[in-house]
């Protein structure tokens, strides 16, 4: 991805660049402003990103364990219905989004890049619902109002990433441990804890090849206990 430079100084000018609005997969309710092919760097390697100075655009998709996360809420609306829900890690604000259109009182996306919290602003408009975008890093502010307000919380891809998943997890088992409801979606990433975790659902999630090594992931929907 190319980086926010002096000639991209305005993250939602940046954001709308190189993106189009299109529906999401398996979810015909939502459409997000997705990237186009001036993202096509996803046909190189991770570590060839990094040579170039590029980050990785993760508000700029739809991934696997998010899509699972916004179905399981839109066909289970009970769960955020008329409820404060606090989306981590929200990305392109996906699963806050569905929140929104579930009849949640109120959804906070949070997410440290700024460009997120910029595709969050803009994909909630999309869909005429809203939500308020927080660029924060929750897991080292215990004492945030969304954290301390939060009747649900919903992520939804975050164990991709060893430090991340670790972070994350540290912070939604101290929800669960309280009585927080806490749903995590995930298509089998490599940081996702082996325990304190109830299955509730899974789907069979289309993908792209630019982003998965297949066409189909199968993402499962998980409750998160306090247990280590």
């Amino acid at each position: 991805m190319p980086s926010l430079d002096a000639d991209h100084a305005d993250p939602e000018s940046f954001v709308r660049e190189h993106t189009e609005v299109a529906v999401v997969p398996l979810l015909p309710e939502i459409r997000l402003r997705q990237a186009n092919a001036a993202f096509l760097v996803w046909e190189t390697t991770e570590r060839d990103l990094a040579a170039r100075g590029m980050g990785i655009p993760f508000w700029a998709f739809p991934w696997p364990g998010g899509i699972a996360v916004a179905r399981y809420l839109l066909d289970q609306p009970e769960v955020v219905a008329g409820r404060r829900v606090l989306d981590l890690g929200s990305g392109s604000g996906l699963v806050a989004i569905a929140a929104a259109l579930a009849g949640a009182d109120h959804v906070v996306a949070n997410d440290i890049d700024p460009l997120a919290v910029a595709a969050v602003e803009l994909n909630a408009a999309v869909n005429n619902v809203t939500v308020e975008a927080l660029g924060a890093d929750l897991t080292r502010d215990a004492e945030h109002p969304a954290v301390i307000d939060a009747e649900v919380v919903i992520a939804g891809d975050i164990a991709y990433d060893q430090t991340m998943s670790e972070g994350v997890f540290n912070l939604v088992r101290r929800f669960a441990s309280r009585g927080v409801e806490v749903l995590v979606g995930d298509p089998g990433r490599a940081h996702l804890p082996s325990s304190g975790l109830t299955e509730l659902a899974s789907y069979e999630v289309p993908v792209s090849r630019a982003l998965e090594v297949a066409d189909v992931k199968r993402a499962t929907v998980w409750r998160v206990t306090g247990d280590v």
